[in-house]
């Protein structure tokens, strides 16, 4: 309960309760809604952090079980801290632009990524003869399409799921992660539809502060995820290791043998005196 009390605490501090202008609510919020006040929307802030604390947990066993989680985040005030987040986990991101059919259409997309690195490995190598003028075009080239698709250059396939920033803001990416049945993660205002989203999380999705804080949570899940896979992983290098230990050759007898429980068998005595041989007598 204190975690809780400490996380709310954060929250409001960092302005996650600011909604927007009642005008501009959507009425299927009103579960997410504690007061109104001066025209403004305050968002409670109990529901927020059950909605944090479930999209946590479920990104943190996606992250267990080694897939991975594609961040989208195009508004200027989410770019920065987005791309940072999903650097330190490893993971794809979208802060620029969403191409259309960035997912429904990722063998097309996935065919551009490689002809962006085909055209970094050229620029690269040195026994290349290209002169001034195509080097600078291809620099050119490549500076354009790593801006929109250098955070998903390293992504070989669809992500198994989707953590938004603002759900009404990147409604394509949201669209196409419906079509394909991917799991949506969100933060949703006051001005957005919560039903949309597989998790959603009520916060103020405009402010610098309340992205950052959201983000940075969500983050530290999956870096749990991400520690806990590689401490399985060690159990069974460790227990691999045993086994093959437990296996080693047994140890053979003086005569070859070995016994079920891989103990030597005793060696075999050999039999002394000479053998009794029995004669017939001749037939008349």
């Amino acid at each position: 309960m204190s975690e809780n009390t400490s996380l709310q605490q954060q929250l409001l501090d960092a302005g996650v309760h600011f909604g927007h202008l009642r005008k501009k609510w959507n009425p299927k919020m009103l579960p997410y809604i504690f007061a109104e006040k001066k025209g403004i929307h305050i968002i409670d802030l109990n529901k927020t952090v059950e909605g944090l604390n479930e999209a946590a947990a479920a990104m943190k066993q996606i992250a267990k079980s080694g897939k991975k989680i594609l961040f989208v985040a195009t508004k200027k005030q989410a770019k920065e801290i987005v791309t940072d987040c999903a650097q330190r986990v490893n993971m794809p991101y979208v802060t620029d632009r969403w191409l259309g059919g960035m997912l429904t259409n990722f063998g097309t997309i996935r065919k551009s990524v490689k002809k962006m690195q085909s055209i970094e490995k050229m620029l690269e190598d040195s026994s290349i003869s290209i002169n001034k003028k195509e080097r600078l075009t291809l620099k050119r080239d490549m500076e354009k399409m790593n801006k929109v698709l250098g955070g998903i250059s390293n992504m070989s396939r669809t992500p198994s799921a989707l953590f938004i920033v603002d759900i009404s803001h990147e409604h394509i990416a949201l669209s196409e992660s419906k079509r394909l049945g991917i799991t949506t993660f969100g933060m949703v205002d006051t001005n957005s539809d919560p039903n949309k989203v597989d998790f959603a999380i009520p916060a103020n999705d405009d402010a610098t502060k309340s992205i950052a804080i959201i983000t940075n949570y969500i983050t530290a899940a999956i870096i749990e995820g991400l520690q806990e896979r590689e401490n399985e992983k060690d159990k069974m290098d460790d227990s691999e290791e045993e086994q093959h230990d437990d296996n080693a050759p047994m140890s053979l007898g003086e005569d070859g043998e070995m016994g079920e429980d891989g103990a030597k068998k005793a060696p075999r005595k050999k039999a002394s005196g000479t053998r009794r041989t029995t004669t017939t007598a001749p037939k008349k």
